[in-house]
């Protein structure tokens, strides 16, 4: 038995499919005493607690929320634990109104607090867990910034003249110019925040539109599209992606009203 076999199971017990489950979870390998040593800075810290929106579509699975798909894919590539708890945003129980009073996710417990917005729980994750560095510098973090809200308004759209699809190819023109140059990601070889951001949105884009209106990012964006391609086969991103049913049923509110 080696070094870290020994001391894994006498601090653990046997190396159970259960046990190995965990850790596989939590983004370790333990293989080696090197790799062991990585599992125990992993797990050395408390799993983060996290409130996301529940499938409506799936019992007891993720919903299609991108703004909690951020915050997870933040802590999946900085190899933080985390117990999820899924929120029936139709009908939200007590417990989660009193942690976050306007009934919005997600809202993550850091250093014994609930703290709201995807924006200020993946700063304080930034901080809190700098390692591995996922900051974006600031004169890229604004790439693609303008997609979704354009997304939203083509799909919205009930008028095919009115402007909305020319002013989300515009977007993406852009995007995709910038990524040519600049890729494969938004600050260049590795992956960082604006992605995290950008991904679940592009995500959306892909499959509402491509259910409500046929639309798909043309082959002339080719770059765009490996971009996306590229996102959405990460380990962390198909781990905590939504189903496309739950995305299209989340979307339909929009659409329909």
């Amino acid at each position: 038995m080696s070094t870290a076999t020994a001391l894994f199971s006498s601090l653990f017990g046997p190396r159970s499919p259960q046990n190995h489950a965990l850790f596989r979870r939590n983004g370790a390998r333990i293989s080696s005493l090197r790799g062991f040593t990585v599992t125990m800075a992993v797990i050395s810290t408390t799993s983060l607690e996290v409130c996301v929106k529940a499938s409506v579509t799936t019992h007891n699975k993720l919903g299609d929320c991108p703004f909690c798909q951020r915050v997870l894919l933040t802590m999946e590539e900085k190899h933080l634990p985390y117990d999820l708890k899924l929120v029936d945003l139709a009908n939200k129980p007590e417990w989660f109104l009193q942690i976050s009073p306007d009934g919005k996710v997600p809202v993550a417990k850091l250093d014994e607090k609930w703290v709201p917005d995807s924006d200020v729980i993946t700063q304080l994750l930034e901080e809190k867990y700098p390692d591995p560095p996922l900051v974006t510098p600031p004169e890229k973090a604004s790439v693609g910034s303008k997609i979704f809200s354009t997304f939203i308004g083509f799909l919205k759209s009930k008028d095919p003249s009115d402007g909305t699809e020319q002013a989300l190819l515009n977007e993406l023109s852009s995007f995709n110019d910038y990524i040519k140059e600049n890729g494969p990601f938004i600050n260049g070889e590795k992956i960082s925040a604006a992605d995290l951001s950008l991904g679940p949105k592009l995500y959306h884009l892909e499959i509402a539109l491509g259910h409500y209106k046929k639309w798909s990012v043309p082959d002339a964006l080719p770059y765009a599209k490996s971009y996306m391609k590229t996102i959405f086969s990460t380990e962390s991103f198909i781990k905590t992606r939504a189903s496309p049913d739950d995305v299209v049923a989340g979307w339909r509110p929009k659409v329909m009203g």
